[in-house]
């Protein structure tokens, strides 16, 4: 990992490094990273992401990659720029991949909010459990379900890390969807994400053991569709 501070030389980053506003961290093709805000936001940059701050975590922006947000109950929580979109993450646990045409933000717990700047109402909710797939320069899409158990346990950006101060939430969140599951108003379905990016591939049972395999070069990986069942008791097609 490297880090680039305005008018100074790029240097590799040591263990414990504190950093300035406006620093330009950048994680290499094997690495991760984990940084602590003093209001103890933890931020986790996938491999080949870029990422700075401005004004503590109140401005934070991804170049490009992917990183894991996760911002305290109470706090004020913080705002993530990616490109032309950016989400706000009050007491949220979420994770936004961003390349130029391509964005993706999911919420594993909490509530955010993903709009994008100077299009007024051009906005949208997203709750735990649900994510966005878009190019950042059109307008929002509505938010689809997807499961965080299968998430949680196949996303490098949790499996490579120690357990989140969320994480009683997530385990919460992840409870509630099966419980939802069980009721049929959320049915899961053979459409998954593997890896970064947004191809959706259709799946069968031959590939089951694979779905619960962390990833090795991709850290939004897991991401396995549910859908919202309009009629309880029936399979939606």
């Amino acid at each position: 990992m490297r880090l680039a501070v305005p008018g100074k030389a790029a240097h590799r980053a040591r263990l414990s490094d504190i950093l300035e506003q406006d620093t330009l961290i950048q994680t290499g093709k094997e690495a991760r990273a984990e940084l602590t805000f003093p209001d103890e936001t933890v931020v986790r940059l996938a491999a080949n992401s870029a990422f700075s701050f401005r004004k503590g975590t109140r401005f934070l922006s991804l170049q490009r990659g992917a990183a894991l947000v996760q911002t305290p109950k109470g706090a004020r929580g913080a705002t993530l720029h990616a490109g032309a979109m950016a989400a706000t993450l009050p007491g949220t646990t979420a994770v936004t991949e961003y390349h130029p045409g391509l964005c993706k933000y999911l919420v594993l717990e909490g509530t955010g909010r993903l709009y994008r700047p100077g299009h007024l109402g051009d906005s949208v909710l997203v709750r735990a459990g649900q994510l966005v797939i878009g190019n950042p320069d059109a307008a929002v899409s509505d938010p689809v379900d997807f499961d965080i158990a299968r998430f949680v346990r196949t996303s490098c950006l949790i499996t490579d890390f120690p357990p989140l101060h969320s994480q009683s939430s997530l385990v919460a969140e992840s409870q509630e969807q099966q419980r939802e599951k069980s009721k049929r108003t959320l049915l899961e379905t053979n459409l998954v994400i593997f890896g970064g990016g947004t191809l959706v591939s259709v799946v069968g049972k031959e590939h089951a053991p694979a779905l619960d395999t962390p990833a090795t070069g991709a850290d939004t990986s897991g991401e396995h569709a549910a859908r919202p069942n309009s009629q309880p008791g029936l399979i939606v097609p």
